[in-house]
Parts: structure tokens; C-alpha cells; sequence
């Protein structure tokens, strides 16, 4: 079996074809794919690929790596900017995708070890994490890293593949016809699972029928394929699939009927569940240690795969006991000492140390960065070589401090400066280390599960308020992106994070947005943005109330100020001519706000030629855009007026065009118009709510995803008789025994005090629990007498099963006051799926 495969231009060029332009460093050794410019680590041994997307071209980011020492790019375009003296090499394709694939594929192909694929729309990444979990004492294993499952995401996955491997396991996800072919050339799996099929991306398919059968082309070549007959609809589909597949094997488990495992009887306890299973006519009993379905069905899925690599039973049953609940999510908490938290103890591979170093990239609002690392576990490296890799990751990626954990990695302190610090385990860094010393950083924490590295971050991050507001950044990026995809071609993205990011965290939020290359971001003040520009945040910024005292700021942090009347453009003019930043190759940029309609702040366009005569008089002034404030865009009613104001704004912008004699950006649509006025998309849109999945629009509700969830726990259970009051002033007398529940949750945290009385309700284990009698400053109360509920609890305020809509409605307001309500002093946590 060949151990490593060495690759250069030359043989990357015989693999994919196309055709090399400036060639120059022939022999250079590749040893890294690339496909995001911002996750450059190794430049001279890496080969960038420029994709097209929909949402992106990657030739933008050519020249940013040529400078950063990238030498070697596969791309479907010749840039005209790049200079011969760069010496770097093109190989010049039709489809830079294509050509990531055909490398994998070919990479693949080289290995004989067997791979496991998991396809199916749940459980494919619990299943890949727990045969991780289940086969690693014996086997060396390579994965995907998290949930890269797509068309890019799995040739990055497969390239990880080496001769010190002994079995792969790969998930591979779909979202339409003609894709799972491609992702089975480069897997080519020797054993398949389908786990199972329900609505996820049906809007690329016919039917449910089509989804399936374009799923089991991952399994076309397979030997085995292990599935679940009780699925009636996959398993009529496999049956037909089999007839043209007649080389591969099923394996099928059923709970129903007859199969090659069976289940024959299921018992849930109070934290597992107990199963009675048939395996070639012998009987064995095996404890999950969940209850749920998913879980259950899961973890059969493994057992069946074990079985078919002819485990022993007693081996089965002992592994599955241990299975752990998979933390499918990094997290970003506020740490002691102004610190930043990044809990990141999914796994500990090489590569998915690479992606949670990007995210701690991304935290601008602290400077030192500190890594504390465990023993990398199944890196199928030697670990000399694993740890110098590791060593050199860390100078590439600025890490100021790090602090190693474990006896493998203590064993090469030489490929660390001074500076780090090493342990044998958890414990000896807790008894030993004073976290106190950490000041003012972003600290990643970055462990293998054996490590229980939450001891750490238990001691690192601050106290939580049992009452939390969660933060899913990976929803968040994808409502982003959705929109993007409505946009025309060149229009730009402005994304507000006033108010405290919707109540979210300003600068958490504009680090993302920030990473994910937003044209503008907006505040409403200028202590704001200059709380953005101390975090690292150096996207262009509007300030949408600038105030007199705070000029001096905005020159100082380049920020942008919005101007809506004579008086404010005025004073900005005298500050211009005053500061001595300011001048005629530095002039101060603005932006002139509009009244078309809605009569709030703004010029109206009877202004607009004695504003262009001020301003034409002026060098150190310039306008950066122009424009105005939709009234009524999310509501049809009001169409025709949306209309005209739209109209108003193009006429005005035309004036202003023919006055000044430079360009500027045009905006009017808001989150809503983006989608219903496309035509008013002109030169930039500004996302808000939109940003956080809320909106009117029918057709684009269903696209979107919950980004904020308020919850809480239930912090104690209590029986009241008939006849009792509950709460301040007696408010709830109960006509009959009642079970309560009180949630430390109150209207000092966002819980309007007018949900009280029966008014608004809470989620509990999926059923909704009346709020009675009034609600405190600091905790509430709701009626539990029909829920299965106990102590510790999850408490649903609101979230995807609350949505915020439904208790804006209650409240006769808009979603824009229930997620700016939630109190500062409500611990945000921010993560990544």
C-alpha cells in the first residue's frame, strides 16, 4: 500500500488536463487543495482552486495569494493583471469544480483501503462520528472533518486520505439531480448506508422518489449497502435499484419484519434504551445510551456495520454503552479577564484544527491569540511529523501563546518556542496553570473528547445566567447567502448592526459578516462603530446618527456619517475643514439620506441642487451613496406607494448625477424589497432583519433559518393546591391543582411583562406552557400540569418551535422589539454548526 502521494504541477496537469500558462516551478511539490483564499496556510505547497459560484468567483482573490507566495492555480480564466515576473504557474480548464474532483478521485484510487459512505437527509454525520468513536481502538480512521459533505466539501475530505489509514468513513449530501454521481467517482465507496430519507432538499427533486434513487448512485459500485427496511419507501426503491446492482450485497435491520438484523424487542429507561436484536439466529441484548428515535436508529445503523466487519458481540455492546452525545457545534462564549471562549471540542484532527484556527482568525476584538491543544488522535501521521505541521500552522496563523495537553505532543516541545507550556492531561494543566494570567485574548479550546477539555472551558468562560440567547452563526451565513443569491450581478450588500445586532452582539456579528466579505455595515451611532473599528472591524461603516460631539470619532475611527439636512452637512463641512486628516487626497465620504415619502429623517428632493451646490464647492467632502427609507415594502397594500417612492429616488439620484461629477452608490431596498422590488436593487440593498430568518414574504420564508433561540431552564417544580394564588398581587387564583414551573427568566431580560396571565406561552419538551400570573423582574411562572417536565429543563422563549413572530403578534409589535429587548446582561453564545 503506498504511504503518500507526491503531486506537482506537471501531474496535476495529467490528471486534469486543461493548459499550463507561464510555467515556472514545474516540480514544486502540492501537498495542499484550496478553495477559500481566507484559509491559506502553507502557500508554497498549495494549488488554489478559482470556482464559480453563484454566490462568488474565486479569480477575485488571484492576486491577494500571489502575494501571500501562492505559485500554483487552477482556473477557467487567464487573469489579464497578473505580471510574467509573479512566476507562477496556470493550468487554464473549463470547470475548476470539475478538476478538484477529478483530483480527488484520482487521489482516492490510489488507496485500497476500505471506505465507508453514508448518504440519507438525518444522522449522516452522528453516524460517521460515532464509527469513529466505535472502530478507532483498532482502526486509524479518516473522515470528513464536521459535516463536509458537499461538492467541494467532500474532495477536501477524501485529499486527507494516507497509507498510515487503515478505513474511511465519508458522508455525502446532495441538493439536486445529476450530483451524488460525481461524489461517488471520488469516494467510491466499498460499503454504503442509507439512513434514511425525509424533506430536506425536496425542492431539487421531482419526488421523493427521484431524491432516492439519485442518492443510491453513491452505492453503485459498492460491495455492501446497509439500510432500513422499515422505510417502505427506500426500501422499494433498493429492491428496484438491485436489479440493475446485482454485485452488491444488501445488509437490512428492521424493527417490523424480517432482515439480516432484527430487532426483536425495545425497552426505553430513564436514560437508555435497551434492545433485544437477532443476528444469524443468535439472540444478544445491547443498551443505547439514548432515547430518542434519531439516536436509536443511528446507533443500529453502526451496530449493523460492526456486525457486517464481523466484530465480536461482546465488542459491540461494550463500544455502543460509550457512545457520547456528538457536540456538533464550535462555540463562542465571554470569557474572565475580557477574554473571548472558543469550545471546540468535537474532534481533534489535523484539518479541522485548520478550521477552527480560521474561526479564531475571525475574533478581531482581541489581539493575543492562545491555542490549548490536546494529543491529536488518528491523524495517520507519524507524530514527529504531525507536530512540527502542527508548529508551523500555528506561526502561519499568528498564535501568541500555546499550551499542549497530553504525552504525545509534550514529547516535542523543540517545534514550540519558549513561550508554550505543556501537560500530561486535564487535570495536570488545572492543578497547574493560572488562567488568571490570561488577559484581553481569544482563547481557542481544542480538544479529543477522551481529554474532557469542558473542564477548561468551565473555568475559563464566565458564570452563565441560566438563561442564555444562542446565536447560530451557520444559519445566519446561510439567510446571508440567500439573499445574496436574489441580488443582480455587481449590486452590493449592506448589512445593518445597529442595536446592538439586533440584540445579537455588534462586534460578534460584524466579524462574521466581516469574514464573509459584506460590502458595508451600518450603526446608529458613532460609539458604535468605533467599538467595531477597536474589535478589528475595518469594513466600510455608515452611521446613521452622527451627533456634534462625536465628529472628532468619526474622522478618527473612518467611520461614514449619514447626512439628512442642511444643519448636520454644515457642521460636518466646517469639522472637514478643521481636521488635519482630512484633505483633498483624503477627503471625508458621506451619505445622503433621502425623504421620498416616509418623513422621517431626510432631504427632501426639492434640496437636492442647492446640496450639490454646497457640495461642489467643497473638495473635502464627497458623497459615497445616496440613498432613501421604504415605508412599506413587506406590505402588498401599499405597492403603489412603494412605487413611488422608488421612482422619486431614481429621478432624484439622476439630478444629483447630473450635478456631481464623480460616481456614488444608490440604495432603497430594504430586507423586504430585496425580493419584491428586484428592480429597485440598483447599486447596493440593505439586509436587516432578513439577516436573522425573519420575513412577510411568502416564498421567501421557507428558504430561510432561525438564527436566534432565548432560552431557559425550569429551576424548580412545585405542587399548588386549588384555591392558591400565584405570583405578585394574587393576579392567578387556580380554580383546581395545578403543577408550576418557575424559569429564571424575567421582563429585566427581555420576557415582556404583558405575556403574563395566560397571554404568552413558553415551549417545554415540545409542548407549550402557559405563563401565569404576572411576571417578575428576574423569573416567571407557567403551568405544567399537562407536561412531562423535571428540574434542568430546556425552556424555549423563543426560537425555531416559538417563533418570535408568533409572540410579536401576541404583543400587537413587530419581531424588531422582541429580539431588541433581551437584555445586555443575557449571556450571548455564538456557534457554528
Amino acid at each position: 500500500m503506498k504511504n503518500k502521494i507526491f503531486y506537482n504541477t506537471k501531474i496535476i496537469l495529467e490528471i486534469i488536463g486543461g493548459k499550463l500558462y507561464k510555467k515556472s516551478y514545474d516540480n514544486q511539490i502540492i501537498e495542499h487543495l484550496l478553495t477559500d483564499s481566507r484559509k491559506l496556510v502553507f502557500p508554497k505547497t498549495t494549488v488554489f482552486f478559482a470556482i464559480k459560484t453563484e454566490k462568488n468567483n474565486g479569480h477575485k482573490y488571484i492576486k491577494e495569494l500571489i502575494d501571500k507566495g501562492v505559485k500554483n492555480f487552477i482556473v477557467s480564466e487567464i487573469p489579464s493583471h497578473i505580471n510574467n515576473k509573479n512566476h507562477v504557474n496556470f493550468i487554464k480548464v473549463d470547470d475548476t469544480l470539475e478538476s478538484l474532483q477529478k483530483i480527488a478521485g484520482y487521489h482516492r484510487k490510489q488507496f485500497e483501503i476500505p471506505v465507508i459512505a453514508i448518504t440519507g437527509s438525518n444522522g449522516k454525520t452522528i453516524i460517521k462520528e460515532w464509527l469513529g468513536q466505535l472502530l478507532s481502538d483498532d482502526k486509524n480512521i479518516v473522515r470528513n472533518p464536521k459535516s463536509y459533505n458537499s461538492q467541494i466539501g467532500v474532495p477536501l475530505s477524501v485529499w486527507q486520505i494516507n497509507g498510515e489509514y487503515d478505513i474511511g468513513i465519508f458522508e455525502a449530501g446532495i441538493s439536486k439531480k445529476n450530483e451524488m454521481q460525481k461524489l461517488q467517482n471520488i469516494i467510491a465507496p466499498s460499503i454504503g448506508i442509507f439512513s434514511n430519507i425525509g424533506p430536506a432538499h425536496d425542492e431539487g427533486f421531482q419526488n421523493r422518489k427521484e431524491k432516492i434513487r439519485e442518492k443510491l448512485k453513491l452505492f453503485n459500485s459498492a460491495n455492501t449497502l446497509i439500510y432500513c427496511k422499515d422505510h417502505s419507501d427506500i426500501d422499494k426503491e433498493i429492491k428496484n435499484w438491485s436489479k440493475a446492482n446485482k454485485t452488491v450485497k444488501l445488509f437490512s435491520w428492521s424493527k417490523k419484519t424480517e432482515g439480516d438484523l432484527q430487532i426483536i424487542s425495545k425497552r426505553i429507561s430513564k436514560n437508555s434504551t435497551i434492545l433485544n436484536l437477532k443476528f444469524k439466529n443468535d439472540e444478544f441484548q445491547i443498551k443505547i445510551p439514548f432515547r430518542d428515535y434519531a439516536s436509536i436508529e443511528n446507533a443500529i445503523h453502526c451496530i449493523a456495520l460492526m456486525l457486517l466487519l464481523n466484530y465480536k458481540k461482546k465488542s459491540i455492546i461494550k463500544g455502543v454503552e460509550k457512545i457520547q452525545q456528538i457536540a456538533m457545534r464550535m462555540e463562542l462564549k465571554h470569557g474572565i479577564n475580557n477574554c473571548t471562549i472558543i469550545n471546540d471540542s468535537y474532534n481533534s484532527d489535523f484539518y479541522s484544527l485548520k478550521m477552527a484556527l480560521d474561526f479564531l482568525a475571525t475574533q478581531h476584538q482581541n489581539e493575543k491569540k492562545i491555542l490549548i491543544l490536546s494529543d491529536i488522535q488518528q491523524s495517520g501521521i507519524d507524530d514527529k511529523v504531525l507536530y512540527n505541521k502542527v508548529s508551523k500552522l500555528l506561526n502561519e496563523k499568528g498564535i501568541s501563546q500555546f499550551i499542549g495537553v497530553g504525552e504525545r505532543i509534550s514529547h516535542y516541545p523543540e517545534f514550540f518556542n519558549d513561550s508554550c507550556h505543556f501537560y500530561k492531561n486535564t487535570e495536570d494543566l488545572l492543578r497547574n496553570h493560572n488562567f488568571q494570567d490570561f488577559n484581553d485574548s481569544a482563547i481557542l479550546i481544542k480538544g479529543a473528547r477522551a481529554f474532557g477539555f469542558e473542564k477548561i472551558a468551565n473555568s475559563l468562560q464566565l458564570k452563565d445566567h441560566q438563561t442564555i440567547l444562542e446565536i447560530n452563526l451557520d444559519s445566519m451565513v446561510h439567510n446571508l447567502n440567500v439573499f445574496r443569491s436574489f441580488l443582480k450581478p455587481g449590486v452590493k450588500s449592506m448589512i445593518m448592526v445597529k442595536a446592538f445586532g439586533y440584540g445579537s452582539g455588534s462586534s460578534e456579528i460584524a466579524n462574521i459578516l466581516q469574514y464573509h466579505n459584506v460590502d458595508y455595515l451600518t450603526v446608529a451611532y458613532t460609539d458604535e462603530g468605533k467599538e467595531l473599528r477597536k474589535s478589528g472591524i475595518n469594513t466600510p461603516i455608515m452611521v446613521m446618527n452622527p451627533e456634534a460631539h462625536s465628529f472628532d470619532g468619526l474622522i478618527k475611527y473612518n467611520l461614514e456619517p449619514e447626512v439628512y439636512n442642511f444643519r448636520l452637512l454644515y457642521k460636518i463641512i466646517e469639522e472637514a475643514k478643521q481636521n488635519p486628516k482630512i484633505s483633498l487626497k483624503n477627503p471625508l465620504y458621506i451619505h445622503i439620506k433621502l425623504d421620498t415619502g416616509m418623513h422621517r429623517l431626510g432631504f427632501d428632493p426639492d434640496d437636492i441642487n442647492k446640496i450639490t451646490s454646497i457640495l461642489n464647492k467643497t473638495k473635502l467632502i464627497k458623497i459615497k451613496s445616496v440613498f432613501s427609507h421604504l415605508a412599506a415594502s413587506d406590505n402588498k397594500e401599499f405597492d403603489n406607494f412603494t412605487k413611488k417612492q422608488i421612482n422619486i429616488f431614481i429621478d432624484s439620484c439622476k439630478i444629483i448625477k447630473e450635478n456631481i461629477v464623480y460616481g456614488f452608490l444608490k440604495h432603497i431596498c430594504n430586507s423586504a424589497a430585496i425580493t419584491r422590488f428586484p428592480e429597485a436593487q440598483i447599486d447596493m440593498v440593505r439586509l436587516g432583519i432578513g439577516l436573522y430568518g425573519i420575513s412577510n414574504n411568502e416564498n421567501v420564508k421557507p428558504l430561510l433559518k432561525n438564527v436566534s433561540t432565548f432560552k431557559s431552564i425550569i429551576s424548580q417544580i412545585k405542587k399548588v393546591k386549588k384555591g392558591e394564588a400565584i405570583g405578585y398581587n394574587l393576579e392567578e387564583k387556580l380554580s383546581k391543582n395545578k403543577t408550576i414551573g418557575i424559569i429564571p427568566v424575567g421582563y429585566a431580560d427581555g420576557l415582556n411583562r404583558k405575556l403574563g396571565n395566560k397571554k404568552g406561552t413558553l415551549v417545554i419538551n415540545g409542548k407549550r406552557a402557559e405563563i401565569i400570573g404576572n411576571i417578575c423582574m428576574d423569573m416567571c411562572i407557567v403551568d405544567l400540569t399537562n407536561i412531562k417536565a423535571k428540574e434542568g429543563d430546556e425552556v424555549i422563549i423563543f426560537g425555531e418551535n416559538n417563533p418570535i413572530e408568533k409572540i410579536a403578534n401576541t404583543l400587537d409589535t413587530i419581531p424588531y422589539e422582541i429580539l431588541t429587548s433581551v437584555s445586555s446582561r443575557v449571556k450571548r453564545v455564538y456557534y457554528y454548526e
